[in-house]
């Protein structure tokens, strides 16, 4: 970590060298490809690989990614494509003699998501497992005899024979089906014989027990996004029994849960308590009723994000610390050992085998998206495994790095800074911070160039690019993470200003050239930052943000996680405390061009927050304003189209406020056209 007297000699001395401008273009992010998941055979010969693939704008139907399946030789480290093309593969799982690759995915015209098979020596995909819907998950069980799988019970006849007629009338949040746990025995490569247990609520995972003789369940009482949040809980149901053994002590939001080798505990990446905006503490539960639940890393100043038993008393996770990454090891008795990995990169996920010697992990750095990974766990050598953007190494990149700066209340924060292609350190340079959203998430010193974030693109434009950890961000531990709590709007945007000044006073950023952009969470920073701060910034992007309070937390779907943590009390017990710390009470104050962005279908952040914004600063006309909606996205665009054009936008309102400084809004179409090369070096016009 770069500490704050050292960073400011760094930020004041420090000088880059000119690089050449073919950096990033809007074009290039369309075509970047990420892996998603690695999964280590049971004999450590292979990891399974899913990669995500774009849909080329213009070029290919549009939609979403495709997930491509991957295979790679554990020992020659080579990497082979596998299942590739128009596909999406879900979930993936070995098979226990490591023969057989299972996943789910929708191939061959089939009507709903199936679990199919292939070989690992060659061959081609068997569909063992068709339902009525969509398998939304599975497990197979560790003899290899049955499945245990998630889908929701088919509609009635009757009821589907009546919307075609018409009648497709909804229930709010009354007329969703229950996800069920269903079994199949397998006859051959085929599954038969299903049956759905009888469980309440709805269920989001199912675990095999290593004898095969019990299921972990994790479920909620309803199928509604906020009990999913904030109300699962982990049973053991026991299948000679027929019935739920245990139910395990957990409060607040749930993780990883993994069963130990032997059966005898359980554990539970979970929340500290219901207040706990992220789940980051490590619960293990004996399942012999000899012990309590006991709970580990309860002062960690981060927050671990997966984990995966190595032998019988011990287990290995990855957390996020900082701005970085981090594993370890932890006992059942409580000795805690880290590893102190020589890497610039920052770990998402990973996956070992039984034995445990070998370590697959997906990571990112600055320079390039999630890759998978390999580490022998004897030497800790890590080896980079794939790369599947090699073109990048013909771009050139914004110097990326860590910085600190200190709030008015003392508080040291942290954030990740990327400088322009070709910094000249005395120049001040247009600058557009970029708010992460949550708050319950934080930035990470790795690859942070998407279609809603500025990254490499705006650093290729001549553009500072500022990514801040606000207080009530992840990966700095409970206490940090609940600092913004009840106070929305408060210190933890204060934060955002201070950091900004520190990038004035240190000659990086140019005052009168400050732009703010961001999704969720950091689309309600944008809109503050376009009202309350509006004399601060130049140009602000809101993208699926809050601008009204009041009205947000009564058409949310997540109110109780709204109430839990992050306001602390309910609407009708403080009317002023929402009004407060909404946008819209200071639309007055605008004089910010705001380009507002928004799913037509967002069930978390309402379309009506951005039309209230819209119409109000419209009608005000102190500023340009403009309404950008996308049919068919929600919270956060998923289609290939939307993706592209929102970066478009999004940089062009950067720079025509923010360089050219113009007094009126662009041209509102766009000539996608002359944008769509993917072979193109330039930068945005």
């Amino acid at each position: 970590m770069v500490g704050f007297a050292m960073l400011c000699v760094v930020l004041c001395c420090c000088t880059i060298q000119a690089e050449s401008l073919n950096g990033l273009s809007s074009s290039d992010i369309a075509r970047i490809q990420a892996v998603q998941s690695v999964d280590v055979s049971p004999d450590e010969k292979w990891i399974a690989l899913r990669l995500s693939v774009p849909r080329v704008p213009g070029v290919d139907d549009d939609g979403a990614s495709w997930t491509e399946l991957h295979l790679i030789d554990a020992e020659t480290k080579q990497s082979k494509p596998f299942i590739t093309g128009e596909v999406s593969i879900g979930d993936v799982q070995w098979s226990g003699d490591s023969k057989k690759i299972f996943y789910t995915a929708k191939r061959f015209g089939d009507e709903h998501s199936c679990l199919y098979q292939i070989p690992v020596d060659g061959g081609e995909s068997t569909k063992v497992l068709t339902h009525t819907e969509s398998v939304k998950g599975f497990d197979i069980r560790p003899d290899g005899t049955s499945v245990a799988f998630l889908a929701v019970k088919s509609g009635e006849s009757a009821a589907e024979e009546y919307q075609k007629q018409g009648f497709n009338q909804q229930v709010y949040e009354e007329d969703e089906q229950p996800t069920l746990v269903w079994l199949a025995e397998f006859d051959g490569d085929e599954a038969r014989n299903l049956k759905a247990l009888q469980l309440e609520g709805t269920v989001y995972e199912v675990h095999w027990s290593p004898n095969g003789e019990q299921l972990a369940v994790v479920s909620a009482p309803t199928p509604t996004v906020d009990d999913r949040y904030m109300r699962r809980g982990v049973h053991v149901y026991d299948l000679k029994q027929s019935k739920i053994i245990a139910s395990l002590q957990t409060s607040g939001k749930l993780g990883e849960v993994c069963w130990s080798p032997s059966g005898k505990e359980i554990a539970i990446i979970s929340g500290q308590d219901q207040h706990d905006p992220a789940e980051g503490r490590i619960i293990i539960h004996d399942l012999t009723g000899k012990a309590p639940p006991k709970t580990y890393l309860n002062d960690y100043l981060g927050h671990v994000i997966d984990l995966q038993w190595l032998v019988p008393e011990n287990l290995i996770f990855l957390s996020e610390e900082g701005l970085g990454s981090r594993l370890g090891t932890l006992s059942v008795a409580g000795e805690l050992n880290y590893w102190d990995l020589d890497s610039h990169v920052v770990f998402t996920q990973l996956s070992a085998s039984g034995n445990a010697t070998k370590l697959a992990l997906v990571g990112s750095t600055a320079h390039h998206p999630s890759e998978a990974f390999f580490v022998e766990t004897e030497t800790r050598e890590i080896t980079r495994l794939t790369d599947h953007n090699s073109w990048l190494s013909d771009r050139s990149f914004g110097k990326q790095v860590p910085i600190e700066w200190v709030a008015k209340d003392g508080l040291r924060l942290e954030g990740v800074l990327i400088y322009p292609i070709g910094y000249q350190p005395e120049k001040q340079y247009p600058t557009i911070m970029y708010v992460h959203g949550g708050p319950e998430s934080h930035e990470k010193n790795a690859w942070l160039t998407s279609y809603s974030r500025p990254g490499q693109v705006a650093a290729a434009n001549g553009f500072v690019v500022f990514y801040p950890n606000y207080r009530g961000s992840t990966g700095r531990g409970v206490e940090f993470s609940m600092m913004g709590q009840g106070d929305a709007a408060g210190k933890e945007f204060e934060d955002l200003i201070d950091g900004i000044d520190f990038l004035i006073k240190e000659g990086i950023s140019d005052r009168d050239a400050i732009g703010v952009t961001g999704g969720s969470y950091g689309g309600y920073a944008s809109a503050w930052c376009s009202t309350y701060y509006s004399d601060r910034f130049a140009a602000s992007v809101m993208f699926v943000g809050i601008s009204d309070n009041l009205s947000k937390v009564g058409t949310t779907d997540i109110p109780e996680e709204m109430y839990l943590v992050h306001h602390r009390k309910r609407l009708w017990e403080d009317w002023n405390y929402f009004l407060d710390t909404s946008p819209i009470r200071y639309v007055e104050r605008n004089q910010t061009p705001t380009l507002i962005l928004h799913g037509k279908e967002d069930p978390r952040v309402h379309p009506s927050q951005s039309l209230e914004l819209h119409r109000h600063l419209k009608t005000l006309n102190q500023a340009p304003v403009r309404l950008i909606l996308y049919p068919g996205e929600g919270h956060g665009n998923r289609r290939a189209a939307s993706k592209f054009d929102y970066n478009l936008r999004m940089m062009r309102w950067m720079k025509h406020f923010l360089v050219d400084q113009k007094d009126t809004a662009p041209e509102f179409k766009i000539d996608y056209g002359q944008h769509l090369t993917l072979d193109s070096t330039s930068s945005v016009e």
